[in-house]
């Protein structure tokens, strides 16, 4: 398969028509294999327009659905990011290439240790990992100019609205159950905070605990 093709065709027959035109956003799409982060099994499928399973239960998000809300967070070079939800690790390596650092949380240490090996195998030397409960805030290093969430929650997370940087900070989140749900940005400017709907749309729900709550670890 010419991954190097289906990575184009993906940019210009699913990205560029769903509103993703920010071309700092579409560059890291043409430069990320996403091919590395799926299963080998799944590599027919890399830049298909889907969800894909993980080995652990969770899911890959479709690549318009990771785009959009990319691009939302109008990424600064300068900018540190907190991500919700390591997963596949492939909107990490996109984070990574739009912002000076990304601090990534995920509940499940396997699944961020698979994620990890392929970050490190293609260079992504920003990322910094951490075991726990994102939803709850990260472990350290907060305010942060920008949060992505990886997965579909219930209500806004309000410890996470509280570790944005009070001068514009940023974090966008998809927020419902089905049948619809809504994607959200939300912008932080001293103690106020404005929503903005960016788009409707269904995602997988963020995979929930497995750890203890005091359950911290750092790699």
């Amino acid at each position: 398969m010419n991954f190097e093709q289906a990575r184009f065709n993906m940019v210009e027959q699913q990205i560029r028509p769903w509103d993703v035109l920010d071309f700092d956003v579409l560059d890291a799409l043409s430069e990320v294999p996403r091919e590395y982060f799926v299963a080998e099994s799944q590599q027919a499928y890399a830049y298909a327009d889907k969800t894909l399973p993980l080995p652990n239960g969770g899911s890959m998000l479709e690549p318009k659905i990771v785009a959009r809300l990319i691009q939302g967070l109008a990424l600064k070079a300068d900018d540190k990011v907190l991500e919700v939800g390591t997963g596949s690790g492939y909107a990490a390596a996109l984070l990574s290439k739009l912002s000076a650092n990304v601090m990534t949380v995920d509940v499940d240490a396997e699944q961020q240790q698979r994620a990890k090996a392929v970050l490190d195998k293609l260079g992504f030397n920003k990322i910094i990992y951490e075991v726990g409960d994102g939803l709850a805030g990260a472990l350290g290093g907060a305010p942060f100019d920008a949060v992505y969430i990886g997965g579909a929650v219930p209500v806004v997370p309000e410890a996470l609205k509280n570790q944005l940087n009070n001068n514009g900070g940023r974090m966008v989140v998809v927020v419902g159950e089905a049948p619809v749900q809504r994607a959200l940005l939300i912008t932080r400017n001293g103690d106020a905070f404005a929503e903005q709907v960016l788009f409707d749309t269904y995602i997988p729900q963020l995979k929930t605990p497995t750890l203890s709550p005091t359950a911290k670890f750092n790699f």
